[in-house]
């Protein structure tokens, strides 16, 4: 037994010195190095020249979502658009939109005003922007 302690000290000794361990959920590269940079949304340097390109589109469109803050920033917006004849849209379920003009995953929400729809596209991941602008056929209250 003794003999067997000193071979194992002898060879703990001997072999090289180990890496310690790496800390869970330490990360050694950023995500979007996993991926092609065709599949990545529009940095910030891009996102202004993505902004222009879009104000081209009706406001509401997947070509140009309206731009809020996480889903709080959706429900916001919501409570303050107007239908042209001032009263407040009649809102369906959310739904998934597709990916809009800024490379996000967008959603979608059916409105209703006096028996006409409208289908209003989100982006929810600008959480400094207040949107102040109304989709074409409403207006918005001020905050």
């Amino acid at each position: 037994m003794r003999s067997f302690v000193l071979a194992s000290a002898a060879l703990v000794l001997a072999s090289p010195a180990i890496a310690p361990a790496q800390d869970v959920g330490e990360r050694t590269a950023p995500p979007e190095s996993h991926l092609p940079a065709s599949d990545l949304a529009p940095g910030q340097d891009d996102l202004q020249e993505a902004i222009v390109a879009a104000a081209a589109h009706p406001l509401g469109t997947l070509e140009n979502p309206v731009r809020v803050g996480g889903p709080d920033g959706e429900v916001t917006y919501l409570a303050r658009l107007r239908c042209a004849d001032g009263s407040s849209p009649r809102v369906g379920s959310r739904e998934n939109a597709g990916v809009d003009a800024f490379g996000s995953v967008a959603h979608a929400f059916e409105l209703t005003c006096g028996g006409r729809g409208a289908r209003i596209v989100f982006d929810i991941y600008h959480e400094e922007h207040v949107e102040e602008s109304a989709p074409p056929g409403f207006t918005i209250r001020a905050n």
